[in-house]
């Protein structure tokens, strides 16, 4: 099963879209992470891996990879730990993302899986409404400054 969420990165002081592809197979265990990614976003695979325990969901027994789109940019940052989440919980069927087509996901986890604040949400933010995006998610540290792009649902 493929889930694929939309979030956004920075480069520089600029926003700009990132799709998270989520993607569940056969084969021995394995938690991947591609798409040019730094220490940081490499090590999202553990604080995933523990939100999604802390949180009451199972992890999945499965080859996840997960791709950070487009490919050719680097990603920088934890802001990419929720949408892996939800990607991989909607891969395994725990939860339905049916519906957040108009969305997009910012936000470091912590181990027992609380959200935590990400910097740069602001040109994150104004780049989401340019892409069209109406709803965006953020850690509630974080709704004031998003709220600042007009257009959005925070």
């Amino acid at each position: 099963m493929v889930c694929n969420l939309l979030s956004l990165g920075l480069n520089g002081i600029h926003g700009y879209p990132v799709t998270a592809e989520c993607a569940l197979s056969g084969g021995l265990p394995a938690f991947d992470v591609v798409g040019l990614p730094d220490a940081a976003v490499k090590e999202s695979r553990e604080r995933v891996r523990s939100a999604i325990r802390s949180s009451g969901f199972d992890f999945p027994v499965s080859r996840i990879t997960i791709n950070l789109a487009p490919a050719d940019r680097k990603k920088v940052g934890t802001v990419y730990d929720l949408p892996i989440l939800l990607g991989i919980l909607s891969a395994s069927g725990q939860l339905s993302m049916k519906g957040y087509a108009d969305a997009a996901f910012l936000g470091e986890l912590s181990l027992s899986g609380a959200l935590r604040p990400v910097s740069g949400i602001l040109p994150m933010a104004l780049a989401a409404v340019r892409c069209g995006v109406r709803q965006l998610f953020v850690p509630a540290d974080n709704a004031p400054e998003a709220s600042l792009a007009q257009g959005l649902e925070v």
